[in-house]
């Protein structure tokens, strides 16, 4: 019988933060209370990467400027990677630069050809404050990468150049949820 509850079982889902978002494009603090609240938060974000269906999320997707983020990632062995960080920052990026297809919740159904390293190394905390470092390779660390990229106000497309670029930001500016986002 499992003794811990699911993640995101006792959270509820918050609203995306959409490409345009000024959320998205601040670098974010540093959570500083270790408590209730930031448990609530955590919870909260794996109950709206769930319900996105997607692999992470950061704190500003949901419009919380903190440096806070949640991933159930598979890595290229397809084996399951299933936690959070608080505070992280990455340390290590190594390996062969491969350009992999990537995706982001906060641009729903554009990917584009990201190049990303093969290996990363992220340091950080849990939610009760005790020291945590995540090690991922292939698909994984390209998900640990990108969840960093995020709290500092990067999106993956700011990794692309030229016509892979522009081809996703013309798709984003086509994209069904990009309708009426006049000055985004």
């Amino acid at each position: 019988m499992r003794s811990r509850t699911i993640p995101g079982s006792t959270g509820r889902p918050r609203p995306m933060r959409l490409l345009g978002d000024p959320a998205l494009t601040a670098p974010c603090q540093e959570v500083t209370a270790f408590d209730g609240e930031l448990g609530r938060l955590i919870e909260d974000m794996y109950a709206t990467m769930y319900a996105a269906r997607g692999v992470g999320l950061a704190a500003n997707q949901i419009g919380v400027p903190l440096r806070v983020f949640v991933y159930d990632c598979p890595d290229d062995e397809d084996r399951r990677h299933l936690g959070h960080l608080v505070n992280p920052r990455l340390v290590e990026v190594d390996g062969p630069l491969v350009r992999g297809p990537e995706g982001c919740l906060s641009l729903p159904g554009i990917e584009a050809a990201t190049p990303r390293h093969d290996h990363a190394v992220v340091e950080g905390h849990s939610a009760s404050g005790e020291p945590r470092t995540v090690t991922g390779t292939g698909f994984f660390a390209r998900c640990l990468q990108h969840e960093c990229d995020h709290l500092e106000g990067g999106l993956y497309v700011d990794r692309l150049t030229g016509l892979r670029r522009r081809r996703a930001l013309r798709a984003a500016a086509r994209a069904p949820w990009a309708a009426g986002e006049s000055g985004r």
